[in-house]
């Protein structure tokens, strides 16, 4: 049985580690390169490193940090924010990235999920989603949460696997922050309709979350921040626990 993955998230804006709920209301969380170089040390399977006013800036996602980020860790980690082009990719591969996150450009041009599939292989490509439940519908957001579409989150993510994606974050924009454990029921839907590994994000609060995600999201990792960077859950005891749950991870 392959093992569950447990990876912290590192959203970036202007070269530090920020937190907020429900996309708002930021604050720091600390230095980028030393807060990855602790998680590797303490466990966690991957990690999540987001630039996220790169798009709504309108700018390319900082390769320097990502550098930082490659010779400070010994685990595999995404990057995404403002990736919009093949050269985009290899430029952020080149520098240390194992895998790229893709959003708000695939929302607007689709076929590029096909042409950084073809190019790079749909193992390195993540298509992440933002969405949240708009009259009886889950709805799909770009740039940074800013805008809605008229997208729905089940249909957006088998067209993004259709086109080559090899994995899908799915992001609830009502839990973000909010501790108060993950979108199961969504999630559990999401697991039935793709056929790629599943990373949830937000709602993260407590232990029992983080099972809770794995029983009843059926999703393959789940991705975490302020949790973790405030020194709520500790990952070296979170495994331990989840492991007593007879929940499969890396110990």
């Amino acid at each position: 049985m392959l093992t569950k993955r447990i990876v912290p998230c590192l959203d970036i804006k202007n070269g530090r580690t920020v937190k907020g709920v429900c996309f708002e209301e930021l604050r720091d969380a600390g230095d980028p390169v030393a807060l990855a170089a602790a998680y590797a040390d303490s466990g966690a399977d991957e990690l999540v490193l987001l630039d996220i006013t790169a798009t709504s800036d309108r700018r390319k996602t900082w390769a320097s940090i990502v550098e930082e980020v490659a010779r400070a860790i010994h685990i595999p980690f995404t990057v995404g924010g403002g990736i919009e082009s093949v050269e985009d990719v290899y430029r952020l591969l080149r520098a240390g990235a194992d895998k790229v996150s893709v959003n708000s450009a695939a929302v607007r041009r689709p076929e590029l999920i096909r042409e950084l599939a073809t190019y790079f292989g749909s193992q390195c490509i993540v298509l992440a989603i933002d969405a949240k439940p708009l009259e009886n519908d889950w709805k799909v957001y770009i740039s940074g949460g800013r805008i809605a579409t008229d997208m729905n989150l089940f249909d957006w993510a088998e067209q993004g696997v259709s086109l080559g994606a090899g994995e899908i974050l799915f992001t609830s924009m009502g839990h973000d922050g909010s501790k108060t454990g993950y979108a199961n029921q969504a999630l559990s839907s999401l697991s039935q309709r793709v056929n790629v590994p599943l990373i949830a994000s937000g709602g993260a609060g407590t232990m029992p979350d983080f099972r809770d995600v794995f029983l009843e999201g059926k999703a393959d990792a789940a991705l975490a921040a302020s949790v973790f960077h405030y020194g709520e859950i500790n990952i070296k005891e979170l495994k331990k626990y989840l492991a007593q749950e007879n929940i499969p991870v890396r110990l």
